[in-house]
């Protein structure tokens, strides 16, 4: 059906054997992760991972502007707006199956390439991260822009930010800063650069290998595809690569409180830093504070217990004001101009970050098992 908000198509591959593709398709939306997509997406995925037939796996998306612009969050709007500190069954039902998703992609059992071309942004990072090949392109532009809405890097983002070179990852999560095919290679949120107009390419040789069904044979075997494809595409230069030290010297250190006076007095010639000072200055207070908050707990944290404590810390985020306001100022009123509340970096307290952190209700029964 192409009415659907996923389309499913399998690739034959020279010895009979099948590579499956979901495709996101809802580009007027800039391809939004909807609740309906995630329910459409893991029970498919599920059924490839068991079947003997299907070697691997292709994420991509319908349209040339997105891959993923994050998730869709007007729906859930209206519940933060309903619900307000009260629980909330929908966005328990939105963040349980949305991480469930991102945990199976992280620990897929086949090759699992994602194609982020275009727009790649909070949520369609959390199923770009995941998978065993990443391919970006000269058009990709990669972001986890929470702060601007009120919310924190999710979606894995808690685990992934963590793992990055340096403090690049806190540094993400405090100024969403935007990242070209370069800045994402460096960071470890892609693999490989290979050009748009290259992709039919690829399917073609997908189609005319002949895969082993072993998992980590056949990685390796498209990982010589995809470089294949790319090769010589001359990636653009990479502003974090470039101001690596400086970025290290910001984010120096563990008080947020100290970090937060180094981006306010940035004063720097290229304006990607200043642009990404000052989106922190703009930004959320709260979702500063919780940012930071995670990045220091979660550093000995598997990938299962940062998704279960994500949740939690979503949850958090709903039942307190800045996340319904982001998105008002943001999204729905698009005056981008909202009210946080608290104001300032320094009106939070320590309370104020556990209450975000703190149980609220029954676990997820989709993250419970995850080990």
């Amino acid at each position: 059906m192409t009415d659907s908000v996923i389309l499913f198509n399998e690739i034959k591959t020279a010895d009979g054997q099948r590579f499956g593709v979901a495709t996101l398709n809802a580009p007027a939306s800039l391809n939004s992760l909807s609740v309906a997509m995630v329910r459409l997406l893991t029970p498919k995925l599920r059924e490839w991972a068991a079947d003997a037939g299907i070697v691997g796996v292709l994420l991509d998306a319908a349209g040339e502007k997105a891959f993923c612009a994050g998730g869709d969050l007007r729906q859930l709007y209206q519940t933060l707006r309903d619900c307000g500190p009260d629980r909330n069954e929908y966005a328990e039902r939105f963040f349980g199956e949305e991480y469930e998703l991102d945990y199976l992609i992280h620990t897929f059992p086949k090759p699992f390439l994602c194609w982020g071309h275009g727009i790649v942004m909070g949520g369609g990072v959390g199923l770009m991260a995941g998978c065993s090949h990443r391919v970006v392109t000269a058009q990709s532009r990669v972001a986890m822009p929470e702060i601007n809405i009120g919310l924190y890097p999710d979606v894995g983002g808690s685990w992934f930010l963590r793992r990055m070179p340096g403090r690049v990852g806190l540094f993400l999560a405090l100024t969403a800063a935007p990242l070209n095919a370069a800045d994402a290679i460096f960071c470890g949120l892609a693999d490989l650069l290979v050009p748009h107009e290259n992709k039919a390419q690829v399917l073609s040789s997908i189609a005319a290998t002949a895969w082993r069904s072993q998992a980590q044979a056949d990685r390796a075997t498209l990982s010589r595809l995809l470089a294949q494809a790319g090769e010589g595409a001359a990636p653009p230069p990479s502003k974090l690569r470039e101001h690596f030290d400086t970025i290290n010297a910001l984010m120096a250190g563990d008080d947020l409180l100290d970090i937060a006076k180094r981006l306010r007095s940035l004063q720097h010639e290229d304006p990607w830093l200043q642009t990404a000072a000052k989106t922190f200055a703009k930004g959320a207070p709260s979702s500063a504070a919780l940012s930071f908050a995670l990045w220091q707990r979660v550093h000995r944290m598997s990938l299962a217990e940062v998704f279960r404590l994500e949740y939690w810390a979503s949850l958090g985020f709903c039942a307190h004001k800045d996340f319904a306001e982001g998105i008002r100022a943001v999204l729905v009123d698009k005056d981008r101009n909202p009210s946080w509340s608290p104001a300032t970096l320094e009106e939070i307290t320590p309370a104020f970050i556990e209450d975000h952190l703190r149980p609220r209700g029954e676990m997820a029964p989709e993250l419970v098992s995850l080990s």
